[in-house]
């Protein structure tokens, strides 16, 4: 029997990490408040340890612990790692001092995308170490990656964003702001838009200004020549990222990796993989070396819908599945689109057909009035957000 690929999703707080299993993740990586890459993330605490491993159920758990580490933290990342392994299944890092450490309390560990292992001897290297796998560097094209496939898992990230230095080792962060994006507090000065100037002042006008901005990584269009290539987990970036993103980039790959897809479904996935936080795509290294055509002309994102907060549920009727919703500002009308955000709910997408103010249907309801709903599956304070098509 073909063993499942593996569909690895970002989870930076506890909506989002309901957003990934629900919509059909098989493993969830996140990180602690402490040493990990994504500083500016809600992340986690150890006291949530045990409600993640609850939620979770069957779904993995992978732990990132994936900056480099100095003397003075030693202590302290032993005894996380310590009160984590009863709640993890593994540890992504790459700094030697992890990679002891989880072999002294027999945690398994991945070799994190930091280490850059861009040739078959650097992977051979880790596997003596004890590594169970290694998330490759995002500089390498399918036939490069095949190769290293043959001697340990290998894990690709296969949408996100890309950072346009070496798999993340950027120091332009810290040169402009002293924020070191190797400790996880990277500004992401390469997005903004820059003039160039000489010596004498003389104005350089580029066609983009944007000229270190990466468009982000997607290959839903080439994603079966990535399971020929001998790749175990296929990676979503995103833990800084909204439950939208996750549920819709997880429920598109998720149709991805159980069936070759056709001509129409890809097509339809990039629709909604567009409706979410994007810079516009590019293949990446996969199938070929970036261009020009590869950098955004974005600064922010290009999704073609966003969202606008306009109340929450006040009351959920379970046996009727009815919300009752305060509107805090905006308005609602038949025919709008609205999410339900909540930590335990994670993302529910809802068409309103129907709404009652004291049992009497309305066509419109506005800031202050309080509307029921019916609605599956959600609970009381949840958030609710219209659904803006740009």
């Amino acid at each position: 029997m073909k063993k499942k690929l593996e569909l690895l999703a970002p989870a930076g707080d506890f909506q989002c990490l309901q957003a990934a299993i629900n919509a059909g993740a098989d493993a969830v990586y996140f990180g602690l408040q402490d040493f990990n890459m994504r500083e500016s993330a809600e992340n986690f605490k150890i006291s949530d340890l045990p409600e993640i491993k609850n939620i979770c159920g069957k779904v993995k758990r992978y732990l990132t612990l994936n900056i480099i580490i100095y003397d003075e933290e030693i202590k302290k990342l032993e005894e996380i790692i310590k009160k984590a392994k009863p709640y993890i299944n593994a540890i992504i890092g790459w700094d030697p001092v992890v990679i002891n450490l989880c072999k002294k309390h027999k945690i398994d560990f991945h070799i994190s995308t930091q280490a850059s292992i861009s040739n078959s001897e650097t992977a051979k290297f880790y596997k003596k170490l004890g590594a169970k796998r290694a998330i490759l560097a995002r500089e390498l094209d399918l036939s490069q990656i095949k190769k290293i496939s043959k001697i340990l898992p290998i894990e690709v990230f296969i949408h996100g964003a890309m950072c346009v230095s070496v798999s993340g080792r950027c120091f332009t962060s810290q040169f402009l702001h002293c924020k070191s994006a190797n400790r996880g507090m990277c500004q992401h000065p390469c997005r903004k838009s820059y003039t160039i100037i000489d010596d004498e002042g003389n104005e350089l006008k580029v066609k983009n200004n944007k000229v270190m901005s990466a468009k982000d990584l997607c290959c839903l269009e080439f994603i079966e020549d990535i399971k020929k290539a001998g790749v175990k987990s296929f990676k979503i970036e995103g833990r800084n990222k909204e439950p939208e993103y996750v549920d819709t980039v997880v429920r598109v790959y998720r149709k991805a990796l159980d069936k070759k897809l056709s001509k129409k479904e890809i097509e339809n996935g990039l629709k909604e993989l567009k409706k979410v936080y994007n810079k516009g795509f590019s293949s990446g290294f996969f199938l070929k070396k970036p261009t020009p055509r590869d950098f955004s002309e974005s600064e922010h994102s290009s999704a073609t819908q966003s969202k606008q907060f306009i109340g929450k549920i006040k009351h959920y009727f379970r046996k009727m599945k009815v919300a009752a919703i305060h509107l805090n500002s905006g308005k609602l009308e038949i025919g709008d689109e609205i999410l339900i955000l909540g930590n335990k709910t994670g993302i529910k997408r809802h068409k309103i057909k129907k709404m009652e103010i004291n049992k009497k249907s309305v066509k419109k309801v506005k800031k202050g009035q309080e509307v029921g709903i019916k609605i599956p599956n959600t609970r009381e304070g949840d958030e609710v957000y219209l659904v803006i098509k740009k």
